[in-house]
């Protein structure tokens, strides 16, 4: 008998190890070579929920970013960056600002993070599942409302952050931080009187346990007023990219169309790098991180973010197929991410002219496609990613 007590206290609680993780550790295990998280993954639902609900612990101001960007940790130790409001829905970047000089827009986070997966679509009779481009290549992202006294103030131990708080002449809590663009009195961010709304991303595992490395995108935009970068004057710019590694073997060319209508479709001009785990190798998707700039014009349509999809003439047929199906009337793009983004808890998040314009460069994407179909012929152009044995997208995406 005696023995029997002792191995009691050996024995297992009667709960599996996974399912007392909280969800921002769920979410991390579920990362492969393929995916952020896969499509059914509960964790991802629930670690939404824990974005806006969960206590804020601690709050820090990110190093190294142009404007003010926080990092806040949550009482189940989890973290995500937040990223406050700058501009209202309605408001366009000016005529005259640079793209490298445009707001970083919350609401840009979280509408990227919803183009990028999925939405659930209830039919009458049946259920149906759509999805939108379906890559699930962006971190989780949901709009919070946060008290700037109570959830920021009075739990950050960032002096330099503190010390920029104060009260405006209308009464009004405000704080600006520090960074190197709009960080100062004339930028502050103010409450009304106390609430701020802001986007709040999860973060990725961190460095020390999945290292990242960060490529120079060969599309990036010159940064700089007067300078045109090379593939704006040599239109065979693609020709060069393929000859030279990891674009010359495997996926990772396919994986930049992707993301180049992904760009396009939200108007961000700022993609000048991107990251991959280094764990993977060269065999493994771009993170869609840092979306904050998408959604700036709702009135252009920035062609030169296509300009790697017309100079390179390729696309993966799973892609292609996604795009033609939300151009389609019953399931039409601006519909379909107007359906998702009211889940979110600061809905509405995009302005309705911006998600028109989605609708009119989805057309422009497949138009561009088209043509390069009658350029170089289909086969040469989208790429079968499909396993032809079963109808699924094979691990090669």
């Amino acid at each position: 008998g005696r023995q029997n007590e002792d191995n009691e206290e050996f024995l297992p609680t009667g709960e599996t190890s996974i399912d007392s993780y909280p969800n921002w550790l769920k979410f991390h295990i579920g990362i492969n070579r393929y995916e952020l998280y896969s499509r059914h993954n509960p964790a991802i639902e629930a670690l939404l929920q824990d974005l806006v609900s969960q206590k804020i612990t601690s709050v820090a101001m990110k190093s190294g970013g142009t404007q003010l960007k926080l990092i806040m940790t949550f009482q189940n130790y989890g973290q995500a960056l937040f990223k406050p409001m700058k501009q209202t829905r309605e408001q366009e970047t000016p005529p005259d600002f640079f793209y490298f000089s445009d707001y970083e827009r919350h609401n840009a986070e979280i509408a990227a993070f919803h183009l990028d997966r999925q939405v659930k679509r209830i039919c009458i009779k049946r259920k149906v599942e759509i999805l939108i481009l379906d890559f699930r290549r962006v971190p989780p992202v949901a709009g919070r409302l946060v008290n700037m006294t109570r959830e920021i103030r009075d739990v950050t131990r960032d002096k330099k952050l503190w010390r920029t708080f104060f009260i405006s002449p209308a009464n009004n809590i405000c704080f600006y931080g520090e960074c190197s663009y709009y960080c100062s009195t004339e930028h502050a961010l103010c409450g009304k009187p106390d609430q701020i709304e802001g986007s709040l991303a999860a973060f990725l595992p961190d460095l020390s346990l999945a290292k990242r490395k960060t490529w120079r995108n060969p599309w990036r935009r010159s940064y700089h007023k007067r300078k045109k970068a090379e593939w704006e004057v040599d239109p065979d710019y693609c020709e060069e990219v393929k000859q030279t590694p990891p674009y010359d073997s495997g996926t990772r060319i396919l994986d930049i169309m992707d993301m180049t209508v992904f760009d396009f479709l939200m108007g961000n001009m700022d993609r000048h790098h991107y990251e991959t785990f280094e764990k993977f190798g060269n065999e493994t998707f771009i993170i869609h991180l840092d979306n904050g700039r998408g959604f700036g014009k709702y009135s252009h349509d920035e062609l030169s973010i296509l300009v790697p999809l017309n100079q390179c003439c390729r696309i993966r047929k799973s892609t292609y197929l996604r795009l033609q199906l939300l151009a389609k009337e019953e399931y039409k793009l601006s519909l379909l991410m107007k359906e998702s983004l009211l889940k979110d808890k600061i809905a509405p998040i995009l302005y309705q002219p911006h998600l028109e314009a989605m609708d009119r460069r989805l057309r422009i994407v497949l138009k561009a496609v088209s043509d390069c179909i009658e350029k170089d012929g289909y086969d040469n152009v989208v790429e079968n990613d499909f396993n032809t044995d079963v109808n699924t997208v094979t691990t090669e995406r």
